[in-house]
């Protein structure tokens, strides 16, 4: 039976996805019609961007599920017309390009690179070298796919790795925590904080002044997860008062970040405009490859959205 797949997002990423898509369509075995321009009743899949042209999805009557190129969710895991499945973007080639980030900035403050990179001015600047990586706590706030990635590449670096989940999880080399005590445990001391949640209303300022404070002063914060995660004004408060040292946030409440925000002029912050990940259409098109031959072999599709968690 020849399937229909929708392809509902941007043009620009219909360039980028239509040949690996069918590439890994052929490799798969799928036998489907891929195309911008499917009438909605004969629809069986969606590979969906909420930035495309779809978002009331009730004419699509025979729907089996939407497969999302998009690892966040919380902008359409609400839309009452979407009944069938949704299943978030897990993709491995994401995963690797977070680990890289997060490693590199993490190793950057670890290393206070910084210091040095900025100094090239014919000053000779002494000092203590870093300690060794065992002797830094770092802190994982979230222990998804893209969290645990991080988590245990640090600790093969050899840094006490803390991470912290809503419910209890098991990461090798990582040292887990749950529920709002293990939250104050995971941050207590830490020198380095990573945040890689979803945004969920659970999650909202999930770093705010209370919980940075319980920090290690001259810490330092990375946030390539979700901008609502940290509370903005507390951030600043705890930059300004030395409680922290430096933050690098690659997610913002509002994006592009507006040209008056102050985190632009702050001497401790260092904006990266949403670049730490991305997901890659190569790897992608085989997680939605993937879920298809699960689907049409009558077997539960991979990476489903809780509704009610909101990821």
């Amino acid at each position: 039976m020849t399937l229909n797949v929708l392809f509902a997002a941007q043009p620009k990423s219909w360039a980028e996805y239509e040949a690996p898509l069918r590439s890994a369509f052929a490799k798969a075995g799928i036998d489907a019609v891929l195309s911008t321009d499917i009438a909605p009743a004969d629809v069986d899949y969606i590979v969906y961007a909420p930035n495309g042209p779809v978002t009331d999805f009730t004419p699509f009557t025979k729907l089996k599920a939407v497969l999302s190129l998009w690892a966040g969710v919380e902008t359409m895991v609400h839309n009452p017309t979407l009944t069938a499945p949704l299943c978030r973007m897990v993709d491995h080639g994401l995963t690797e390009s977070m680990v890289e980030w997060v490693t590199g900035h993490v190793l950057r403050y670890h290393l206070d690179m910084d210091r040095f990179v900025a100094g090239q001015d014919g000053v000779w600047r002494a000092g203590t070298a870093a300690p060794l990586a065992r002797d830094r706590k770092v802190c994982v706030l979230g222990l998804g796919v893209l969290g645990a990635g991080c988590a245990q590449a640090l600790a093969r670096l050899n840094f006490d790795v803390h991470g912290w989940a809503r419910g209890p999880k098991t990461v090798d080399g990582v040292t887990c925590h749950h529920g709002e005590d293990g939250l104050k445990d995971a941050l207590r001391d830490a020198d380095m904080v990573a945040l890689l949640l979803p945004d969920t209303a659970a999650t909202e300022n999930v770093l705010n002044a209370e919980r940075m404070a319980l920090m290690r002063r001259g810490g330092f914060v990375v946030n390539p997860g979700r901008g609502p995660l940290i509370d903005d004004a507390a951030l600043i408060a705890a930059l300004d008062g030395g409680q922290l040292a430096h933050a690098t946030l690659d997610v913002f409440r509002v994006e592009p970040l507006p040209e008056d925000h102050p985190f632009w002029a702050h001497p401790k912050v260092t904006v990266t405009p949403h670049i730490a990940a991305e997901t890659k259409a190569t790897t992608a098109s085989e997680v939605i490859a993937e879920n298809i031959v699960l689907g049409e072999a009558g077997q539960p599709f991979v990476h489903v959205v809780d509704r009610a968690a909101g990821y």
